[in-house]
């Protein structure tokens, strides 16, 4: 191919190329503008009160169960049975009782959230996610209660074992929107080896092999005309 040829391609290629070079760019530029302990919502939650019992505790019914663990840890209407199975399923019991519990519900996710949270907002509202069908700032298939509060961040409460989950500020949203440009998947935020950042990443390859084969060229030909 001809010098003339070689750089026609390799001025369509930059074009080309400038589309994910812009967005990285950006995206980057906006990934590192504040620390990620403030992305992440960081010191929003306190630890877990310790575990206190009025008395000694009742395990649970386990005859026939095929536990992976059983511990005891504290939540805010006081100390709780967990019990993990194989499947990857959890119970709650009531230590001073022994009995199973049933799920959670939202004045129980409201309540676990108010009491470990340590900033100044309110609770703006509960709703119900369904697993099969995770927010995007979730991105688990868990049953949660994703407890909004009034400055945009949400916690997700697990709606079986009421263990806070995840914290999403609205930063931390913003955030991963960016994250979702930056690697070119802006729809599910998680895919780096998409088809569209190969084709791109390839075009950047190509032109900057271009722009090599025809330095060269140019060079010699800048030297004819001296």
């Amino acid at each position: 191919m001809e010098r003339a040829g070689l750089r026609r391609w390799h001025i369509r290629l930059g074009w080309l190329a400038a589309i994910p070079v812009l967005l990285w760019i950006i995206s980057g530029l906006v990934m590192v503008a504040r620390p990620i302990e403030t992305v992440r919502g960081e010191g929003l939650l306190r630890d877990a009160a310790p575990v206190r019992l009025a008395g000694p505790p009742i395990p649970p019914s386990l005859t026939g169960v095929n536990l992976t663990s059983l511990s005891l840890e504290q939540r805010a209407v006081g100390p709780r049975w967990v019990v993990k199975l194989p499947d990857g399923k959890v119970r709650l019991a009531d230590p001073l009782t022994g009995l199973y519990l049933p799920a959670l519900s939202a004045a129980d996710a409201r309540q676990e959230v108010q009491a470990r949270y340590a900033g100044t907002g309110r609770v703006a509202s509960v709703t119900r996610t369904r697993p099969e069908d995770p927010p995007l700032d979730l991105r688990r298939p868990l049953a949660t209660w994703q407890v909004t509060m009034d400055d945009g961040t949400h916690f997700f409460v697990d709606a079986v074992s009421g263990q806070i989950v995840a914290t999403r500020t609205r930063w931390w949203r913003f955030y991963d929107f960016m994250w979702g440009l930056h690697i070119l998947d802006p729809g599910g935020r998680e895919d780096a080896h998409n088809p569209f950042i190969i084709v791109l990443a390839i075009g950047a390859l190509a032109m900057a092999v271009l722009g090599a084969m025809t330095l060269p060229m140019t060079l010699r030909r800048k030297r004819k005309g001296l």
